[in-house]
């Protein structure tokens, strides 16, 4: 699509708002018995079909910068396994990323990995503002009422979130199989890390990403803010792409998060 081609579509009725604002997020068994609370901030890959897939093809569409690839089936299999809440974001990342704070350039991104997004240059405030209050505020506050809830009932807990990464990031190639992001939590991240790790498999703590503040929403936010054990697990895509690979690595995962359980409770 040229670059002029792309106009920003007229807000929705304030009906068809609702609906949205319902759809944002999904919360199940926010009464599980668990001491993990799953976040899956990259679930899903729909964009309301007024917004023309934001200027790009349907193959850039079904790549890492709309969601994570593999995250919802591992999550889904992980909540059911481990008796765990898990709070899922049903919009696409590219509409306005749910694990970035409001301020930082990523969060709606004009930019993401090398792919342009036509749909969010030069954003009109209202918007930027109707994203805000409709994809992301109802996911945050559903996360930050299921944890107060928690703390309230004093029920041991620990924030963490499912995620996945590509491969190849800009010409380098990511060698683990799996990682932990972790900054207040290190100790913790260092023993899934640990749980994690095989020869064949092998998974590195802040790889391969690290928590940054100024970048970083779920583990800052709803896990630090509130002295909770944050972590985020990454699972390298092309292990889960076919769901064959996702239930597998949703099954690694609970095992590991099962043997160190003793460090939350």
């Amino acid at each position: 699509m040229p670059l002029s081609a792309y106009v920003t579509p007229p807000l929705p009725s304030a009906e068809e708002a609702a609906a949205e604002r319902r759809m944002a997020v999904t919360v199940l068994n926010p009464e599980g018995s668990s001491p993990y609370v799953l976040l899956c901030e990259h679930a899903s890959r729909f964009i309301p079909e007024r917004y023309r897939g934001l200027g790009l093809s349907e193959k850039e569409l079904s790549a890492h910068i709309a969601w994570d690839i593999g995250a919802k089936i591992m999550a889904l299999d992980m909540a059911r396994a481990l008796d765990a809440p898990l709070v899922m974001a049903g919009f696409s990342r590219l509409l306005i990323d749910l694990n970035r704070p409001l301020q930082a350039a990523s969060s709606i991104p004009v930019m993401s990995e090398t792919t342009f997004i036509p749909g969010n240059e030069d954003l009109p405030p209202p918007e930027r503002d109707y994203r805000i209050r409709t994809y992301f505020e109802p996911f945050q506050h559903a996360v930050g009422e299921l944890l107060d809830r928690r703390q309230a009932e004093k029920r041991p807990t620990a924030v963490i979130g499912v995620h996945s990464f590509t491969p190849v990031y800009k010409g380098v190639r990511r060698p683990w199989a799996s990682g932990v992001l972790c900054s207040h939590s290190l100790e913790f991240g260092a023993a899934l890390v640990q749980a994690l790790d095989s020869p064949e498999a092998p998974s590195a703590v802040n790889e391969p990403y690290v928590i940054d503040r100024e970048e970083d929403y779920t583990v800052p936010v709803h896990g630090e803010a509130r002295n909770l054990i944050s972590v985020l697990i990454e699972i390298r895509q092309d292990l889960i792409a076919e769901d064959r690979g996702a239930l597998d690595w949703a099954r690694r995962s609970t095992e590991a998060l099962t043997a160190i359980r003793d460090r939350v409770v």
